[in-house]
């Protein structure tokens, strides 16, 4: 038994979109070829959007799943799997769209409630599915409906709460539904309307206003705000002006407010009665007539010098029967000086401030607009000095100067030249100051400020002060008199010079050693100095240098020169004396063992004569040493020589010339320079 499949079909009757609550079928065929005819069990199952939603076993090629009532919830994507003798047929996926959704169904838990309450109304979808949206709607007769949306993921219905406001006479609610599909989104329709009856807990409250809401300035003014409630607990009233609360009265329904009234008392109040959430609201508008006008100050003159005559004078326009006050403000409040319309003064510094004038009638009370006064007292000579303190600069630094004038009402304008040149103007209360980045070495005229105020009196002008202008050291060499090499016991002249630089300067000698060794300093007038360095020895040999500074606070510092001490022309002559002398002892010593050999050829007589004293007179004098030297010092030669002399002529014969000469060697030791 053979068998294969050759496809599975899945079919929708009566089409792929179906009407909401209208039967639907959707079919399965399996086409099977065998290669004889017997019979197949074949299982069935019908999958919506990959969930199964139908099975059966069957010997038929067919099969078909019956909905009565398709509902939304039917839509999807179907599919359909075949399985026989182990083998496994598969349709492709068709979609399928029920349109339409269940009319919703909208519940509230109250039918009748007060102002200020809270609704609480459910709205279902029953044979939906979810997700789903619900839009609930609250109704008023002659307003456009108040919706609010919720979306809900996990359930097919919605509750939602509605606060009810004042003027919600009679409400009317309903709800629909939405969900989304693959063409977009698809509502159902509106739900049952749920009529709602809302009761006042109180009455829009009344305000009026006694004599009326048009008053004169000086009269008296009565506020009347009033409620009618059905629970008089936790009801509260309140009487505003624009935003300011004047007055209150709790778990009342009537206020009074009285006061005199004044032409900022024109405007808008406000009578509000609050119960809970609800509050109600009544307006009225009070319109109060001027009974005179602000008055007016006026001042003979608002910048005057000190000890100047100053008149204040107060005035109403056509209006003259006031009480009359003339005051200076302060920050700890108004100060009186006089009740009267003029105030006449000699005024001083301390006077300066604002004034006002006051006017009063039938107990109103107007403030004319503040006047400014300014009393000026004659700025001092102002001084001009450096900041750093110091009357100097170092020649390409800032110079930065300050201004003061200890006296003078402020502000205080303060000018400042370079010479007869003005650099710059500054407003400041008691000192001003100026950079000066580009100063000279040639700048003449030197520097000053002026200093002038709103005082009569005019400009004061400070002293010239003169700046002196230092120069850095730029350039410092040393010299040498003898240069490079120096004679023992010597002096030697150090000639330390710089380029440029301002007097006086400090110099100083150095040697170089492990460490640098300070041999001389001296402060100078002038552009060198000359150093003598007395008796040099063999120890001063070294490397010198010099450093020279001002007071620009910057050492320079000259290349090294080298200095060699070598012996004098006399030690040398010394020496040589001595190293000559040495020799002719050696040639002297050489001599007498050529004679004594001679002498021994001669005869025992002239062998005992000559070898009786000069041997050991010999010996000795060759052995002796010097006790502060290692040099032979040639007093041995001369004693030798005398005896050897003698015992020449004793032994006077023809044979001398042709005598046999014997030489030796003789160590002569250097002399040691450095004693």
């Amino acid at each position: 038994q053979v068998f294969t499949f050759n496809r599975v079909e899945i079919r929708v009757q009566p089409s792929v979109k179906v009407k909401n609550g209208a039967p639907m079928s959707i079919s399965c065929h399996a086409d099977i070829s065998k290669n004889t005819d017997f019979q197949l069990k074949h299982n069935f199952t019908i999958f919506k959007d990959g969930k199964l939603v139908f099975m059966t076993v069957s010997d038929k090629e067919d099969v078909r799943y019956e909905i009565p009532v398709a509902k939304s919830s039917d839509t999807g994507d179907y599919e359909c799997t075949v399985k026989a003798d182990g083998k496994l047929g598969f349709s492709n996926s068709i979609y399928v769209w029920v349109a339409g959704m269940t009319k919703p169904i909208l519940t509230a838990d109250k039918k009748e409630v007060l102002e200020g309450e809270i609704v609480k109304l459910r709205c279902e979808l029953p044979e939906e599915v979810p997700p789903l949206e619900f839009f609930f709607r609250k109704i008023k007769t002659n307003s456009a409906p108040k919706e609010k949306r919720i979306p809900e993921q996990n359930q097919n219905f919605s509750e939602m709460e509605f606060y009810v406001e004042e003027g919600d006479n009679i409400l009317q609610f309903d709800c629909f539904g939405k969900r989304q599909v693959r063409s977009g989104w698809e509502s159902s329709q509106h739900s049952n309307k749920t009529l709602v009856t809302v009761k006042e807990p109180f009455i829009k409250p009344t305000l009026i206003t006694k004599p009326s809401s048009n008053v004169t300035e000086g009269d008296q003014i009565e506020f009347e705000c009033s409620t009618v409630v059905a629970q008089i607990h936790n009801i509260e009233i309140i009487f505003q002006k624009n935003r300011t609360i004047l007055d209150s009265v709790r778990d009342k329904k009537f206020l009074k407010y009285s006061t005199v009234a004044t032409q900022e008392d024109s405007g808008e109040y406000l009578c509000k009665v609050e119960q809970g959430a609800v509050s109600k609201t009544t307006k009225l508008n009070v319109f109060v007539s001027e009974l005179f006008p602000k008055p007016t100050l006026s001042a003979s003159m608002t910048k005057l010098d000190e000890s100047k005559d100053l008149i204040l004078s107060c005035s109403i326009n056509g209006f003259r029967s006031a009480n009359f006050s003339i005051v200076r403000k302060s920050s700890s409040g108004d100060i009186l000086l006089k009740h009267s319309r003029v105030l006449a003064i000699k005024v001083n510094v301390n006077d300066t401030g604002s004034y006002t004038c006051k006017a009063e009638v039938k107990g109103i009370v107007k403030e004319s607009k503040p006047v400014r006064i300014n009393v000026y007292a004659p700025v001092s000579k102002p001084t001009l000095s450096v900041v750093s303190g110091s009357p100097e600069v170092v020649l390409g630094k800032p110079l930065q100067l300050i201004c003061h004038s200890v006296m003078g009402t402020p502000p205080i304008t303060f000018t400042f030249y370079k010479g007869d040149e003005i650099k710059k103007n500054v407003t400041n209360d008691t000192y001003a100051t100026f950079l000066d980045e580009d100063v000279g070495l040639n700048d003449n005229g030197g520097y000053k400020c002026d200093a002038r105020n709103n005082h009569s009196s005019g400009v004061k002008t400070s002293n010239v002060l003169n700046v002196t202008v230092i120069v850095p050291i730029r350039d410092a060499s040393l010299g040498s008199v003898p240069y490079g090499e120096v004679e023992v016991g010597s002096d030697t002249a150090f000639l330390c010079s710089v380029k440029e630089g301002s007097w006086p300067i400090d110099f100083k000698f150095f040697k170089k050693t492990d460490h640098e060794v300070l041999l001389h300093e001296v402060r100078e007038y002038s552009d060198r100095t000359i150093w003598h360095k007395k008796t040099m020895k063999r120890k001063d040999t070294g490397t010198y240098y010099c450093m020279a500074s001002n007071r620009a606070s910057v050492d320079v510092r000259s290349r090294p020169i080298t200095i060699s001490v070598i012996l004098a022309a006399w030690q040398k002559g010394v020496i040589a004396a001595f190293v000559l002398t040495a020799m002719a002892g050696a040639g002297a010593v050489a001599l007498w063992w050529f004679l004594r050999k001679k002498k021994k050829t001669k005869g025992p007589s002239m062998e005992m004569s000559g070898s009786a004293l000069a041997p050991n007179l010999t010996s000795e004098k060759l052995t002796r040493q010097p006790s502060d030297g290692n040099y032979y010092s040639g007093s041995g030669y001369i004693e030798d020589n005398e005896n050897h002399m003698k015992s020449t002529d004793e032994s006077k014969g023809p044979d001398l010339e042709s005598a046999e000469v014997d030489y030796t060697e003789v160590e002569v030791s250097t002399l040691d320079p450095h004693r």
